[in-house]
C-alpha cells in the first residue's frame, strides 16, 4: 500500500502509524548494536530490557492497526535510519572508555524522537475518536518516557554531572 499523497487526517495517521512500526523495528536492531558496543554489563542489561519493551511496543502497534481497521504495514523512517548511522559513526570513532556514554547518548536521541512520534499519534487517534488505540499508544509513550529518564540518569552518572 503506497501513500504518496496524503489528503486527509486519516491518511496522515495511517502513514505515521506505518512509519512508527518501522521506527520500532529499527530501534530494536539499534538496541542490539548499542548493547554490543557498550562495555558495561549494566548498560548492556539496560538495552536488553528496553529491547523487551520495544517488542511489546511493536505488539501494541499491531493492535492499533487492527483497532483502526488499517492493514498492518510499514513505511520508511529516514529519521531512525539517520539516528542509527550517527550512532554507528560515533561508536566507530570513540575510545573504548567513552563507549558507554556514546551508547547512552545515542539511545537518548532516539528515545526523544520516539516520544514525539507517539505524542503525534496519540493526538491523531484522539481526534479520530479511537480511545482504545490512544490508550495503547499512551502505554508506549509511557515506556519511552521512562526509558528516556533512565538513560539520562545513567548518562549523567557517567559524565559526573
Amino acid at each position: 500500500m503506497s501513500q504518496q499523497h496524503l489528503e486527509t487526517p486519516t491518511d496522515l495517521l495511517r502513514f505515521q502509524l506505518r512509519t512508527a512500526m518501522t521506527m520500532e523495528e529499527d530501534s530494536l536492531a539499534a538496541l542490539g548494536e548499542l548493547a554490543e558496543a557498550a562495555p558495561s554489563k549494566d548498560i548492556q542489561k539496560l538495552f536488553r530490557h528496553h529491547s523487551d519493551e520495544t517488542r511489546e511496543q511493536i505488539e501494541n502497534l499491531r493492535k492499533v492497526f487492527g483497532l483502526l481497521g488499517f492493514p498492518e504495514s510499514t513505511a520508511g523512517s529516514p529519521a531512525t535510519k539517520g539516528i542509527s548511522r550517527q550512532a554507528q559513526s560515533l561508536i566507530a570513532r570513540s575510545d573504548r572508555s567513552l563507549l558507554d556514554q556514546v551508547a547512552l547518548s545515542c539511545a537518548l536521541g532516539n528515545e526523544h524522537y520516539e516520544i514525539s512520534v507517539y505524542q503525534s499519534l496519540i493526538t491523531a487517534t484522539h481526534a479520530e475518536g479511537a480511545a482504545d488505540a490512544a490508550k495503547l499508544l499512551s502505554e508506549n509513550l509511557d515506556q519511552e518516557t521512562h526509558t528516556s529518564e533512565e538513560l539520562l540518569t545513567r548518562l549523567r552518572e557517567l559524565a559526573g554531572a
